[in-house]
């Protein structure tokens, strides 16, 4: 998986030159931060859905979906996926528990 990340990690950096008339990514990124978190939740309500239809197939789809625009919002942001993984693998051993009460006390 992190192979392919990293493929549309640098392909999602390149459409940041593009033409919104030539390329969907962006013209997300022309449009901003708001139209990036709207495709977000709607992807996030078809998962949503496609989890509530028990339909392996439409799950993959839509978490597909869901995952590309969270890469499009990163690159938008200027945070690369390392970041993500680093952040992942700082939590790994830590019950959700530990994880979320040293965050409160942060």
């Amino acid at each position: 998986m992190e192979e392919i990340t990293k493929k549309l990690e640098k392909i999602l950096n390149l459409r940041k030159n593009d033409s919104s008339e030539k390329s969907y990514v962006a013209s997300l990124y022309n449009k901003g931060d708001e139209a990036i978190l709207k495709k977000i939740i709607e992807e996030a309500g078809e998962v949503i859905m496609a989890v509530k239809d028990n339909q392996d197939d439409k799950i993959i789809y839509e978490v597909a979906d869901l995952y590309f625009h969270i890469l499009v919002l990163l690159s938008h942001k200027n945070i690369a996926t390392s970041k993500i993984v680093d952040e992942l693998s700082r939590r790994f051993g830590l019950s959700g528990l530990e994880e979320k009460q040293s965050r409160i006390k942060k």
